[in-house]
């Protein structure tokens, strides 16, 4: 069989858990910050689970992740 490629972009952006779930960071925290308040950003820490119907994609993009 030949080997699948990985989707590179996908790589550096998601990484996968024990369960087989995606991690993902949160949008909207990189630039103009003074006019979000600080409930917002620090709501926007951390990561993120992806939306399950997501999932099977980025399993085809990340195949040995």
């Amino acid at each position: 069989m030949p080997k699948l490629k990985t989707h590179r972009g996908a790589a550096k952006r998601f990484k996968r858990t024990k369960t087989g779930k995606f991690l993902r960071g949160k949008a909207f925290k990189q630039h103009i910050l003074s006019s979000k308040t600080t409930k917002q950003k620090r709501g926007l820490r951390g990561t993120a689970l992806v939306a399950d119907v997501d999932t099977p994609k980025l399993a085809r993009m990340l195949p040995y992740k």
